[in-house]
């Protein structure tokens, strides 16, 4: 069980965002859906959660080749047709179709390790997501050193809500049917 997102990076991240710190997933995704290099693709965040806390996904770098990593949570960046996944075996950008197939081979068919999905728009994202870091304290310290950059946020901590399948606070939820069928109805 892997705690955060960016247990599974190692070497090089290829990706059109400078910011990029291990162990914060949402935080490299919040600023990658704002770089340049996607602006005209309609990027938005996906996050990867579901209340047990406990998501199975494939072909991530930390993990065995035919064998899931179980992650608390994971966010990645949708683009058009495309997912920037920074922690993936697969080359970035992955086409979607090929990126659900791959990292979510088992469908919904998981019990509690079944993966929810919260995908926000950009501009959602920008107005909703904040992190104060909370998540990666404990009492003797960081779980992980933060990045360099300010907290993201007036002070908020909204992850936890947004990672909360029930919660309603923005954008669409979908369970791995629903996601691939609006990624089907979404194909420009």
């Amino acid at each position: 069980h892997q705690r955060g997102c960016g247990a599974g990076a190692r070497g090089n991240v290829t990706a059109p965002s400078r910011r990029y710190q291990p162990f914060y997933c949402e935080e490299n995704a919040f600023w990658l859906c704002q770089a340049s290099q996607l602006a005209d693709r309609d990027p938005r965040m996906l996050f990867i959660a579901n209340r047990a806390k406990r998501c199975a996904l494939w072909c991530q770098r930390l993990a065995p080749p035919d064998a899931p990593l179980v992650w608390d949570y994971h966010v990645v960046v949708v683009a058009d047709g495309d997912v920037w996944n920074l922690h993936t075996r697969l080359a970035p950008p992955t086409p979607r179709a090929e990126y659900l197939a791959r990292t979510f081979p088992h469908g919904d068919d998981l019990g509690e390790l079944a993966p929810r999905f919260r995908l926000l728009e950009k501009k959602d994202a920008l107005a909703t997501f904040a992190s104060d870091r909370r998540h990666m304290r404990t009492v003797s310290g960081w779980q992980a050193p933060p990045p360099p950059w300010p907290i993201i946020g007036d002070g908020r901590h909204t992850l936890p809500r947004l990672l909360d399948p029930a919660d309603d606070i923005a954008g669409q939820v979908f369970d791995l049917i629903g996601l691939r069928a609006w990624a089907d109805a979404n194909t420009r």
